[in-house]
C-alpha cells in the first residue's frame, strides 16, 4: 500500500492512498462469500456458487463495491498511522480509481491537530491570591451551620438585610397591571438578590402592615425595559433566631462534644476549601500563561461541532423546543446572535485548551494506569450522583471511555508541568505547586524488598 499527504492548511490535509489488489485477498474472499449467501443460483446450494458463475450472473460491480466498503476503514487508519497524522473529526472520502485486478485508489480530506510548540513551563511564573484563614471565615461557616437549625420568629421591628417578610407585590405601567410582576403572600428574604430591581431597598426599614412604592425596570416579558410603578405591602415580618454556639449545640449538630472542637474542625475545613481554591487558581493561571505563549490555528469544523454540541445540549434541557429556547434567551436579556457568538468563543477556547493539553501530554510522555482511570470514573460518578456501575454502562454505550481517558491524561500532564512553574501569592510569598500537584512516590519497589 502506498500513501501520500498533501497539506491543505495548518489544520487540514489530503491523504491519497493506493491499495494493490494483491493486498485485498481477504476482502475479496469475504465479498464473494457474502454475495453467494445472499443469492440463489439453480444447481448450487446457497453460499456454494463458484466465483466465475457469480461474475457471469451479476458482474464484478457488486464484488468491487463490497471490497471497497470493507477495506476503506482499515486502510484509512493504516495510512494515518504510517504518516503520523493526528486526525480530528471524520474524513471526507472519495474513491478516485478502481482498476480491477490492479489497484484501488481513494482520497481522504480530514482535519488534523495543528503543530503546537509547548512553552518551557520552568520559565513561567504566575501569581495567585494568598492563602489566609481568617476568624471571620470560620465564623461564617459556623453561622451557616447554625442557620440550618435556626427558627423563624415574628418581629415587630423594621426590616433589615437577611430578615424574612411575607409580601404582596403589584406592578403597573400606565395604570395597567403587569401580571408577571404581581403576586400575593410571597415569602422573601431581604438582600437575597432583588426579585424586582429596587425591592430590597424598598423593604429595608418597613414594618408589618406598611406599604411602599418604587419604580423598577422590567427585565423580561413583553414589557421588557419599560418602567413600572411597583407597590409592595408587608403582611408579616420575621427574623431568624440562631442557636447559641455552645457545647449543647456542638453535640446536637455534629459529632463533637464541645464548641471548641467544632470550631477547630470547621477551621480545618475552611483551610482545605481555601487550599482547593488556591490549587484551582494556580492551574487556571498556569494554563492561561502557557496558552498566551502559544499560537496555533484551529480546525473550523471541530470548533463548529463543539459549538453545535453545546447548543444542542442547552436546547435539550428545554425538550428541544425552539420557541421556548428563544424565550429563555430573551428572559436572560440576550439575543440569538449574541448567544451564538458567545457559544462560538467558548467552543474555540475549549478546543484550543484540549489541543494544547494533548500536546503537553505527548511532551510529558504521560501514561494513565487502570487504577487512575477507575478512580476518575468513581469520582465523576459520585459528583453526578450516579451509581458507578451504571455510570460505566453509560460511558460504554455512548463510547465515552476514550474521552474520559484523554481527560485524565491531560490533567495528569498539566499537573506534572505545573510543578516546574514559579508560583507566588499576591503578598510576594513563594508557593510550592508540588504541594498540590506533586506526583505520589512509587513505593512498589520498597514493598517488594
Amino acid at each position: 500500500m502506498k500513501s501520500s499527504v498533501e497539506k491543505l492548511s495548518e489544520t487540514r490535509v489530503k491523504l491519497t492512498v493506493e491499495v494493490p489488489f494483491e493486498d485485498l485477498g481477504s476482502e475479496i474472499d469475504q465479498a464473494y462469500a457474502a454475495i453467494a449467501q445472499q443469492v440463489a443460483i439453480p444447481g448450487f446450494r446457497r453460499g456454494k456458487a463458484p466465483r466465475k458463475l457469480i461474475d457471469a450472473r451479476f458482474g464484478r460491480g457488486p464484488i468491487l463495491e463490497q471490497v471497497v466498503n470493507d477495506m476503506l476503514p482499515s486502510r484509512y487508519e493504516q495510512a494515518c498511522a504510517e504518516n503520523d497524522l493526528k486526525v480530528v473529526g471524520q474524513p471526507s472520502v472519495d474513491i478516485t480509481k478502481i482498476e480491477d485486478g490492479e489497484l484501488v485508489e481513494f482520497v481522504a480530506e480530514v482535519d488534523v491537530r495543528p503543530e503546537i510548540e509547548v512553552p518551557d513551563f520552568s520559565q513561567l511564573s504566575v501569581e495567585v491570591p494568598a492563602l489566609k484563614i481568617e476568624d471571620e471565615d470560620v465564623d461564617a461557616e459556623l453561622d451557616k451551620l447554625r442557620e440550618r437549625f435556626g427558627e423563624l420568629k415574628d418581629t415587630k421591628r423594621k426590616l433589615k438585610t437577611n430578615d424574612f417578610a411575607i409580601i404582596d407585590l403589584k406592578a403597573e405601567i400606565d395604570g395597567e397591571q403587569i401580571d408577571e410582576a404581581t403576586t400575593e403572600g410571597l415569602s422573601y428574604q431581604v438582600g437575597s438578590g432583588d426579585l424586582i430591581d429596587g425591592l430590597d431597598t424598598a423593604l429595608r426599614g418597613m414594618k408589618t402592615g406598611e406599604d411602599n412604592e418604587f419604580t423598577a425596570t422590567m427585565q423580561q416579558g413583553e414589557h421588557k425595559d419599560k418602567e413600572a410603578k411597583v407597590t409592595v405591602h408587608v403582611q408579616q415580618t420575621k427574623e431568624r433566631k440562631l442557636p447559641e454556639l455552645d457545647d449543647d449545640f456542638a453535640q446536637m449538630a455534629s459529632e463533637f462534644d464541645t464548641a471548641e472542637e467544632l470550631r477547630e474542625s470547621t477551621r480545618s475545613q475552611v483551610e482545605e476549601q481555601k487550599k482547593a481554591r488556591q490549587a484551582a487558581a494556580i492551574r487556571d493561571e498556569v494554563l492561561k500563561a502557557a496558552l498566551a505563549k502559544t499560537d496555533f490555528a484551529l480546525p473550523e469544523t471541530v470548533v463548529e461541532e463543539q459549538a453545535r454540541a453545546q447548543t444542542q445540549q442547552l436546547k435539550g434541557q428545554f425538550g428541544g423546543d425552539e420557541d421556548l429556547f428563544e424565550k429563555i434567551l430573551e428572559a436572560q436579556g440576550t439575543t440569538r446572535e449574541e448567544f451564538e457568538k458567545k457559544t462560538q468563543e467558548q467552543a474555540e477556547e475549549a478546543v484550543r485548551t484540549q489541543f494544547f493539553l494533548d500536546a503537553v501530554a505527548e511532551q510529558e510522555d504521560v501514561e494513565v494506569s487502570q487504577q487512575e482511570l477507575t478512580d476518575h470514573i468513581l469520582f465523576t460518578a459520585q459528583s453526578y450522583g450516579i451509581e458507578p456501575g451504571q455510570f460505566v454502562q453509560q460511558l460504554q454505550s455512548s463510547g465515552q471511555i476514550a474521552n474520559l481517558f484523554s481527560d485524565v491524561r491531560r490533567g495528569k500532564a498539566l499537573a506534572a508541568a505545573i510543578c516546574r512553574v514559579t508560583v507566588k501569592d499576591d503578598e510576594g510569598n513563594a508557593v510550592d505547586p508540588t504541594e498540590y500537584f506533586g506526583e505520589e512516590e512509587d513505593n512498589t519497589e520498597n514493598e517488594e524488598d
